[in-house]
């Protein structure tokens, strides 16, 4: 029996150079998400709900306008783009110490 994992893409940068990329992980975090393991998926993306959020919101964005729109979306993104870097330098960190 196969697993939705059997599915998954797999990273080309890790492939190639043997270290994760920034997205690394999304996809199983997703996975856990419709799993009910809410948990996890933030130990494995901890971004996951921010991009959630972000999604959401350009998605009704796309449908309604927001007054401060701009400022909101380049929040998100300002917001999503600290947390990948700090959680991947983070996992970089803790990776080459075991």
């Amino acid at each position: 029996m196969s697993s939705i994992e059997d599915y998954m893409l797999p990273c080309l940068t890790k492939k190639l150079f043997g270290y994760d990329c920034l997205g690394c992980g999304l996809q199983r975090s997703i996975s856990l998400i419709f799993n009910g393991e809410l948990i996890e998926a933030f130990k494995m993306y901890p971004a996951i709900y921010t991009l959630i959020i972000l999604a959401v919101f350009i998605m009704v964005n796309i449908f309604r306008t927001f007054k401060h729109q701009e400022a909101i979306k380049k929040g998100l993104f300002i917001i999503n783009i600290v947390i990948i870097i700090t959680s991947y330098f983070i996992k970089l960190s803790t990776t080459n110490l075991n």
